[in-house]
């Protein structure tokens, strides 16, 4: 008989791997990722328990996956443009903040949330995932703009209280209604206002 490798060249096991990410979450937000079997990620992803080991690995290396493809959008490029003047941060700003709230306001991550939340008695390590993959994500790329602003004399203090009170400015109470259900996630007009405030604020609080 073929082996696993021969019968999915590269290409298929990204393709596979995929399947597998997706029907772990659709597992874990359905049965709770304490309750979720590896036998039903398998089955939901129609591959063998060996299969599935060998492109993943354990439910818990699954969660860190699903949860680090969707960290990888918050990446902020190595390359920043060069911070000469207010007007370049405050676009840079604006554009991220808007990336920001579009991302973590996805209904999938808002689920991912709710499941850290519901399993934080039994199951500590989502929680423990989701901040520092997750979360960790965002904090360091704001915390890259604000180095990156102070270095060019455009702000002053430090980056990491920078970065948490310009997120602070951009949610303000809009994630504790996203958690709740009470709020649904932004159009994109809504998402480009809040990050526009936010950062017009946030410049007016530390002005040049």
């Amino acid at each position: 008989m073929a082996s696993i490798s021969k019968r999915h060249p590269e290409a298929d096991d990204i393709a596979v791997r995929r399947r597998i990410l997706e029907a772990a979450f659709a597992a874990f937000t359905k049965s709770g990722y304490a309750a979720a079997s590896t036998l039903e990620i398998a089955t939901r992803a129609r591959v063998s328990k060996r299969e599935l080991y060998a492109l993943v690995g354990n439910k818990q290396k699954m969660l860190i996956a699903c949860i680090s493809e969707r960290a990888k959008r918050l990446d902020i490029p190595s390359d920043l443009p060069v911070l000469r003047d207010r007007a370049t941060l405050a676009q840079l700003l604006t554009s991220f903040a808007a990336r920001l709230v579009r991302e973590i306001s996805d209904p999938t991550v808002i689920a991912v949330f709710r499941l850290a939340i519901a399993e934080v008695a039994q199951a500590p390590e989502v929680a423990r995932a989701l901040d520092s993959i997750g979360r960790e994500a965002s904090r360091v790329a704001l915390r890259k703009i604000m180095a990156a602003a102070q270095e060019a004399g455009l702000l002053t203090g430090r980056p990491a209280e920078l970065a948490e009170q310009f997120a602070g400015l951009l949610w303000r109470d809009l994630m504790v209604s996203l958690l709740l259900g009470v709020a649904d996630q932004p159009s994109p007009r809504a998402i480009g206002e809040r990050a526009r405030e936010a950062t017009a604020a946030f410049l007016r609080l530390h002005p040049a």
